[in-house]
């Protein structure tokens, strides 16, 4: 089980390299950081040749997933992971279940019992799979929608 997900994916393009890789530059605001930030463009990050690493423009949850990619002479890949400053915070949101059992043992509140471990156990697939999980699908998807839409290509299967 990986504990942050990731997808991905490969694409054709429609048109040439050049003026795709011309279109990307043209919609995307240089940031070294990868901050969100009010803009007119479609998404902030760096572009070096034929690579890039971008986040979605959209303040608030633009920044939570980052595309790493290629673009190749007729098609491309594209990586999609969570942020790294995401991932340090999801991953303490991870660990309290685990720092709630470590204090209820610890303070002796409770007597401890083995159903406190399954407790545990599920809260932290809870956390991973419907928050995490689900909020990486919704967010990855809307922003790869958006580079389709800026790079006009089409997925491969």
């Amino acid at each position: 089980m990986k504990i942050f997900p990731t997808k991905e994916l490969k694409f054709k393009l429609i048109d040439d390299q050049g003026e795709t890789l011309n279109r990307l530059k043209r919609r995307t605001e240089k940031s070294e950081n990868l901050t969100s930030s009010h803009t007119d463009k479609s998404f902030r990050g760096i572009i070096n040749g034929n690579e890039f690493k971008l986040i979605s423009s959209a303040i608030g949850k633009g920044a939570f997933c980052v595309m790493n990619g290629t673009i190749e002479s007729d098609s491309g890949n594209v990586k999609v992971e969570i942020h790294k400053v995401f991932r340090i915070l999801l991953s303490i949101f991870l660990l309290f279940p685990i720092i709630g059992l470590v204090a209820i043992t610890v303070s002796g509140a409770e007597e401890f019992s083995p159903i406190l471990i399954l407790v545990v156990i599920g809260q932290t697939l809870i956390i991973r799979y419907a928050f995490i999980g689900l909020t990486f699908r919704f967010l990855s998807k809307e922003s790869l929608n958006k580079l389709r839409d800026v790079l006009d290509f089409e997925w491969i299967k």
